[in-house]
């Protein structure tokens, strides 16, 4: 891959990427630095690239979320930051309130469970997609989502 075609591809989902790991760490500086360590690293091996771009540097990211979940303490997410799923300041007070309460939901559920569920209802990525970044079988993914979906469920007040 050249340089210019690495630099095009990664600036089509930077903003992507970036709203991805806020939303599994909820802490948009420590999102911005994963971004830029998995940007690196994607960077470094880049001649070996093969395959969907985006899903190929998700991938490298959300393995730089691990290693930084390995090295530090559990992350804590940050109900205030609104890089977390990009809430607009100027919604509707309901409309914020929902989401308030989505963004502490996912924050109380385990964090397979949370990255099935962001990847494939925040980035419409396919389960195929998801399995390869998260590096799982695609039954697991599907595991995931539901288990995930019935966690939500639960910290969810209709």
């Amino acid at each position: 891959m050249t340089r210019e075609r690495f630099i095009s591809e990664a600036r089509a989902c930077q903003g992507q990427l970036r709203r991805f790991l806020a939303s599994l760490c909820g802490d948009a500086a420590l999102a911005d630095d994963i971004a830029q360590e998995a940007m690196v690293r994607a960077y470094v091996m880049s001649d070996r690239f093969t395959g969907s771009f985006k899903a190929w540097l998700f991938r490298i990211a959300y393995n730089c979320f691990i290693d930084n979940l390995r090295r530090l303490p559990p992350p804590t997410v940050d109900l205030n930051a609104p890089e977390a799923l990009h809430v607009a300041d100027k919604e509707e007070s309901d409309a914020a309130f929902r989401h308030e309460e989505l963004k502490r939901a996912l924050s109380r559920i385990p964090e397979k469970e949370r990255t099935a569920i962001v990847l494939h209802y925040f980035e419409d990525l396919p389960v195929k997609e998801i399995a390869s970044i998260m590096d799982i079988p695609a039954g697991t993914v599907k595991y995931y989502l539901s288990v995930g979906r019935n966690h939500l469920k639960e910290h969810i007040h209709l």
